[in-house]
């Protein structure tokens, strides 16, 4: 048994496809296949049921890829390790970063990261918070950027900054007058929200004491753009909320809109999270630091006292 055949088994595993599994490993079909089959052949069982399309798992098939996943990582840590010991940041690092962080929080920490960390090679990805859990646990992410806490036994979290949340309220609206606002004015049922799956939505759904059921001639739209959002407030459909960073770029005309919560202002955590084995340690504090001066600095600029504290 060897750390390629488990490498070849958990590409097999994730793509369904002895072909696809190929093409991921840089290997040709008939050796990939080969080296399965002599672990197969090894252990006496079958991993994969090729009688099925896509192929699937057996059920100990199941079973030697957990395993297989556990002694992958461990194997990573070797290299790890070295890398700690001489200093060096460097090599492939694979981020997610969910939907409501990405396009704000992205230009602001990366040019940064990647003057001072040169050697360091970034992949990132803007995915849901339920992909970034899977695809943490299955090992095809380092770490990702998301609103916490997640409660996940196999992941870490490491509080980057909280972010506080911020009233996009037409002029025509019922809030309009009020210079700051309080969670007990907001209503479900005047509230313009992200769609299903969104994080964020969840934490202005759990602001909203009381919700509402539509009465006649009123509606409830839900979107996947924040942007979209502000674009139906400014038709007068309805009020909704903003993540702080977003309302950093928010166009001179818009900022009228804005109306910040009365101190102290609910507010959203943000972490850096990752899988409980700790892989690329280096890398995720390198990533910590810089993000969260960056965004801790910006929040303080703007003098928002937020209900959770700054990390310190």
């Amino acid at each position: 048994m060897t750390i390629t055949q488990l490498h070849y088994v958990l590409a097999v595993a994730e793509h369904q496809n002895f072909t696809k599994a190929a093409e991921k490993c840089f290997v040709t079909q008939p050796t990939l296949s080969m080296q399965i089959q002599k672990l197969e052949d090894e252990l006496d069982i079958l991993i994969f049921d090729r009688s099925k399309k896509p192929i699937e798992l057996t059920e100990v098939g199941r079973k030697i890829v957990h395993q297989a996943r556990n002694i992958v990582n461990e194997s990573e840590r070797i290299s790890d390790i070295v890398d700690q010991q001489k200093g060096f940041i460097g090599g492939e690092f694979r981020l997610g970063i969910i939907p409501t962080v990405m396009p704000t929080l992205l230009p602001m920490f990366l040019k940064s990261f990647i003057k001072k960390y040169p050697k360091v090679k970034l992949k990132i990805e803007e995915l849901t918070t339920d992909e970034i859990i899977s695809r943490i646990n299955e090992g095809h992410l380092d770490a990702a950027i998301a609103s916490t806490p997640l409660e996940n036994e196999n992941i870490k979290e490491r509080v980057l900054f909280y972010e506080p949340f911020v009233g996009y309220i037409p002029n025509n609206h019922r809030l309009s007058q009020k210079e700051h606002i309080d969670t007990d004015d907001l209503e479900l049922e005047d509230m313009l929200l992200l769609e299903d799956g969104h994080c964020f939505r969840d934490g202005v759904i759990n602001l909203c004491k009381v919700f509402k059921t539509n009465s006649e001639g009123s509606f409830q739209l839900e979107s996947g753009s924040i942007e979209t959002l502000i674009n139906l407030s400014n038709e007068g459909l309805g009020m909704t909320l903003l993540p702080f960073l977003h309302t950093l770029d928010i166009k001179d005309s818009e900022k009228a809109n804005l109306h910040y919560f009365n101190k102290p202002s609910p507010a959203r955590e943000v972490s850096i999270i990752y899988h409980k084995s700790e892989l690329k340690m280096q890398i995720i504090e390198a990533l910590h630091d810089i993000i969260s001066g960056i965004v801790r600095g910006a929040i303080a600029f703007q003098d928002v006292d937020i209900v959770s504290p700054l990390p310190k």
